[in-house]
This record gives C-alpha cells, sequence and structure tokens, in this order.
C-alpha cells in the first residue's frame, strides 16, 4: 500500500462518526465495515477515494474474488459482505461535499454481487445442534462439589431453557429472572446485551423439569450468598493469587462480577463436554434446540406466535428460516416416518385453509 493519503483518513473518520452517531451502528459493525474499506485502499494503493468509478468496482470484484485467505479463495458469504459494506461507505461518499462531481451515483451499485452469488450468500443451511437427551448427559455429567459445578450446570440448563444468545446470557444480571414465575425480562438498560438492543420478555421453556430444579437451586443459592440484583445470573470464578505471588488463578468459587465477553462460556461448554467424552456444540447451536423443541410442541397459530415472540423475534418467519431448519438427518427421519399409502382424509387445499385460518388475526 502506497503512502496513507491524509484525505482519505479524514472522510474515513467521518464517516465512522455518521455510522456511529447517525445510522447508530455498533462498534462491531463499523469495525467490519473499516476492514472492506482497508482491502479497497490495498486493492487501489490507497488512491484518492474520489477516483472511484464503475470499472474499479469491477476490478476490484475481481481482485477480491481471486483473494486467498490461509491458502483457500475467501467464502462467498464473506465476499458479499465486503461488497454490502463498500456500498454502504461509497453510497454516504457521493452525497459528501468534494465527491458529489466526481463520483457518479450510479457508479455504487456495480459493488453489487450476482443474483446467483446473492442467493447462496444469504441462504440459510441447517445448523447441526444437539439432542435435549444429550443436554441432560451433559448436565448429569457434572458432579456439583463445587460452586462453580453448580454455575456451570445450571449455566448449561439455562442456556437451553432460555434459548437465549451467550452475549445476553453473559450480561444477564441476578434481578432479571423471577425464579418463582420462570420469567427473564432482557432489558438493555439494565445492560442486558441483546441483539439490536432489544427488550426481549422471556418465560422460561419447561423442556426438563431437573433443568429448572438446577436453575432455581443456583438463584437461592446466590441469593444466599448476598448476591443483589444488579449482580450477575452467571458470575465469573473467583481470581486467587497464585503461589508465586505473580499471577492469578482461577478458584473453585464464584465472585460477583460479570464475564468480560463470551469466550469464557465457550470455554465452560468445551471443557464440561469434554470431561463427560461428548462432542463439543457451541453455545448457540442450543438455541437452536430450543426453538426445535418448542416449534414442535405448538398446536395453534397463537402458540407459534408466541413462541417465536419469546426468542426475541418479531416475525414468525424469522424463527422458521433462521432456525427452524432441520438437519438432514432429522429431516430423512421425519420424511421416512411419514404414511405415503394411507387415504388423506382432507385434500391439501382443505389442510391449507385450516392452517391460515388458525394463524389469522393471531399471526398478522
Amino acid at each position: 500500500m502506497r503512502k496513507v493519503s491524509a484525505k482519505n483518513e479524514r472522510v474515513k473518520r467521518s464517516f465512522f462518526r455518521w455510522l456511529k452517531e447517525a445510522a447508530g451502528c455498533c462498534d462491531s459493525t463499523v469495525n467490519n465495515i473499516e476492514n472492506a474499506i482497508l482491502l479497497w485502499q490495498e486493492f487501489s494503493k490507497n488512491e484518492d477515494f474520489a477516483l472511484y468509478n464503475s470499472d474499479k468496482a469491477i476490478d476490484f470484484k475481481k481482485w477480491l474474488a481471486k483473494r486467498a485467505f490461509r491458502g483457500k479463495p475467501i467464502s462467498i458469504v464473506t465476499y458479499h459482505a465486503y461488497m454490502r459494506y463498500l456500498r454502504k461507505f461509497f453510497g454516504w461518499l457521493v452525497r459528501e461535499t468534494g465527491y458529489r462531481s466526481r463520483i457518479k451515483p450510479n457508479a455504487v451499485d456495480y459493488l453489487k454481487i450476482t443474483e446467483k452469488e446473492e442467493r447462496i450468500a444469504t441462504q440459510s443451511t441447517p445448523r447441526n445442534y444437539p439432542s435435549l437427551d444429550y443436554v441432560r448427559k451433559l448436565v448429569d455429567s457434572i458432579e456439583p462439589k463445587t460452586e462453580v459445578d453448580l454455575r456451570d450446570r445450571a449455566l448449561i440448563s439455562f442456556t437451553l431453557l432460555s434459548g437465549m444468545r451467550d452475549r445476553a446470557v453473559a450480561t444477564l444480571p441476578l434481578g432479571c429472572f423471577d425464579k418463582e414465575k420462570l420469567t427473564i425480562l432482557q432489558n438493555p438498560r439494565k445492560g442486558v446485551e441483546t441483539k439490536f438492543a432489544k427488550l426481549i420478555p422471556t418465560t422460561i421453556f419447561p423442556f426438563d423439569q431437573k433443568m429448572v430444579g438446577f436453575l432455581t437451586g443456583w438463584v437461592k443459592h446466590l441469593e444466599g450468598k448476598g448476591f443483589g440484583s444488579q449482580d450477575p445470573l452467571f458470575p465469573r470464578s473467583k481470581l486467587d493469587q497464585g503461589a508465586d505471588n505473580l499471577s492469578f488463578e482461577a478458584s473453585s468459587d464464584v465472585e460477583p462480577a460479570f464475564w468480560q465477553g463470551t469466550g469464557r462460556i465457550r470455554e465452560i461448554f468445551k471443557k464440561r463436554s469434554q470431561a463427560a467424552s461428548l462432542p463439543y456444540f457451541p453455545p448457540h447451536t442450543f438455541r437452536h434446540l430450543a426453538v426445535n423443541l418448542a416449534v414442535a410442541s405448538c398446536k395453534d397459530g397463537e402458540e407459534m406466535k408466541a413462541v417465536s415472540q419469546n426468542f426475541g423475534h418479531e416475525y414468525i418467519a424469522t424463527t422458521l428460516s433462521s432456525y427452524g431448519n432441520y438437519t438432514p438427518s432429522r429431516l430423512t427421519e421425519i420424511i421416512k416416518s411419514m404414511d405415503f399409502a394411507g387415504n388423506p382424509r382432507a385434500t391439501l387445499d382443505e389442510k391449507l385453509d385450516k392452517v391460515l385460518l388458525a394463524l389469522k388475526d393471531k399471526v398478522l
């Protein structure tokens, strides 16, 4: 890359300011967009952004498609994301003084990918997730000898029973969980980091009463220790000074402090699955399991809408398209169990009418 352009850097700072303060983008989104712009600067050898045009956009797409990451071409999903981020940047830039007369507005459209690539990049693929039997074996494998054991058992149980994202779990205060009603208020004002900072009222899914007991027992334990409503529901392990007095080691007790990030939660899931001689499933896959268990229990449109809202989704379509796809093995199991030989008691039209009637005024 050529010498850094002071003009380009000033424009980027203005753009990042606009992203945060006007567009309301979070830091992670800004970082992703910044990485895309850095790629453009590498491709263009840091030339003035005002020199952008449709021909350069086409050449950049060819350059990026050939770019390798760890010896392999970048994925279509990553390629699509970079194009989207750069369209956002140049779409903003073309409205700015000093650039409006130099960049043609329709030149930004050349940063789009083909319709075929768009479908491939955005299609929802089945996610491999654990079974309910797996989760039961995992929590039952944890012998509650220490306070950390109690926490980890309750954490894994809660992740399934609530269906919450790990970031929200890591930032959930004790006061946001009602152990009597088994309800959770994922409240961003209380520090809960939900997706898009949405306020999400959630009720615990009673998939397994033993796991519900592990959870409520943990809450009572924390309250008995004097934990308050602002303290974490799942606190980090207490740090004790090592024997050399130069380092700190995690003890078997907890302290009223939140984890920094979600890495520690993933480590707990991995450590506990290895100890139980079970395959590792990331915390978010437990959300996929929760969706499929809950959806399978729905009898009508009203219950389907309630389940969808419980996961923080505004629309049922989000629940079904993002989390409702079956794994290939489960799909095969369902199809093979269906009775294709018997005479249907109702026509396809009658069945569809029945489904639509159930959804009317409850979903829309």
